[in-house]
């Protein structure tokens, strides 16, 4: 008796933890089901985060909101590209969501108007629904669990009872461990990297006057335009654009103004060569780094765009090419998240060849804590991002790698 009660409370055990286990941790950049969509882009001098919620069901309503450290209106057009059906509406930066109508799941295209720029943001309306293997899972662990408290109440444990209850919870175990199996899944094999040009509207910009930087992505087998771009980080894309020096920096979150096309609008207030990065990162496929430059004239001028410069704390204190180091900075305030990490920090090598981007840690409320590699010697440049009070810190400093 002692034994058959055992094995029923090792079964008990075994279902109540298989229920409680935490659910494995969501695809990186995979849209799932009923699960709120984070994209980030610039209008102007503007950092807007646009959050569409998860849909439950349709026709039903698709709720957008808007973030933004200043006052931003937005007029919203939801299109359908499954049958062109349309809906429309506006938010503001803070207010209440939008409640624009999806009549069925499936791909959509969200046109988004601040001002005179227009982005569009491609995505799809996917809803929660209940596969087979899910309701034979649930069944098992309802059978194993009626059958436990059965006997419970019963005041009575009999080996029918046990072997019900083991037999049922080892359906629901085994199906468990082969739902990642059963799922759909995207398909295997990846795609090419995208190919990008980057280009200035005018060609020549000018010194304080407001210029478009465009960046154009094609296919590297067939040459088409790139339009599949992955949702990474809450933005379609990262741009980081310097000058030469380091003195100049920014980092912006273009629009998609046309298949394949990316635009941000920038004012930079000094002469000389900008280097331009862009992160992105194909459906199905990895992240890649596109690199390029372009010329700005005219005569220097005020820099409105505030860097703050900090004295980082490293470990160990001598760097070494190709060895990991820990960065600690402070932060002005407790530290918001922005772009779904505490804060971001930018690397670039003195000559610009090399680029990273590293997410950091909270170390306490006020400190950052970040690691990563640097493959060469020499000096290197680098900018802490974080956002704190509802504003965007940006904190300049140099590391020097010995050997």
């Amino acid at each position: 008796m002692k034994s058959i009660k055992g094995r029923m409370l090792g079964v008990l055990v075994a279902a109540f933890l298989l229920v409680l286990w935490p659910v494995a941790t969501a695809r990186a950049h995979v849209v799932e089901p009923g699960v709120d969509l984070r994209v980030t882009q610039t209008f102007g001098a503007r950092e807007v985060t646009l959050v569409i919620a998860g849909a439950s069901q349709v026709p039903g309503a698709l709720r957008v909101s808007a973030h933004a450290p200043q006052p931003v209106s937005l007029e919203l057009e939801l299109r359908s590209l499954t049958d062109g059906s349309r809906s429309t509406g506006s938010v503001s930066a803070g207010r209440e969501p939008a409640a624009l109508r999806a009549e069925h799941a499936g791909p959509h295209e969200l046109r988004v108007r601040a001002g005179a720029e227009v982005s569009v943001l491609m995505f799809r309306v996917v809803v929660p629904e209940s596969a087979p293997w899910t309701m034979v899972m649930d069944g098992a662990f309802l059978v194993a669990g009626l059958l436990l408290v059965g006997g419970v109440l019963a005041r009575s444990v009999s080996r029918l009872l046990v072997s019900g209850a083991s037999a049922a919870a080892g359906v629901a175990v085994k199906v468990m461990l082969l739902m990642p199996y059963l799922s759909p899944t995207q398909p295997a094999g990846g795609r090419p990297y995208a190919q990008g040009r980057f280009s200035t509207l005018p060609a020549r910009p000018v010194t304080g006057a407001e210029f478009t930087l465009a960046l154009r992505l094609a296919d590297g087998a067939t040459g088409r335009p790139v339009d599949d771009l992955a949702v990474h980080h809450e933005a379609a894309a990262h741009v980081v654009v310097t000058s030469e020096d380091g003195a100049v920096f920014r980092h912006v979150h273009p629009l998609r103004t046309a298949p394949g096309v990316l635009a941000v609008r920038l004012s930079l207030p000094r002469p000389g060569r900008y280097l331009a990065y862009a992160e992105i990162e194909r459906q199905e496929s990895g992240g890649q780094l596109l690199t390029g430059a372009f010329e700005v004239s005219g005569t220097a001028r005020p820099d409105a765009y505030v860097q703050q410069p900090v004295t980082p704390r490293l470990t160990p204190a001598v760097l070494v090419a190709g060895s990991p180091v820990t960065i600690e900075v402070g932060a002005q305030a407790p530290v918001q998240p922005w772009l779904g990490m505490p804060g971001h920090l930018i690397v670039r090598s003195r000559d610009g060849a090399h680029l990273a981007h590293a997410h950091g840690t909270a170390a306490g409320t006020s400190a950052l804590r970040f690691t990563l590699t640097l493959p060469e010697p020499g000096r290197y440049l680098a900018w802490v991002q974080y956002a704190a009070g509802g504003r965007l810190m940006t904190s300049p400093f140099t590391m020097e790698v010995d050997r």
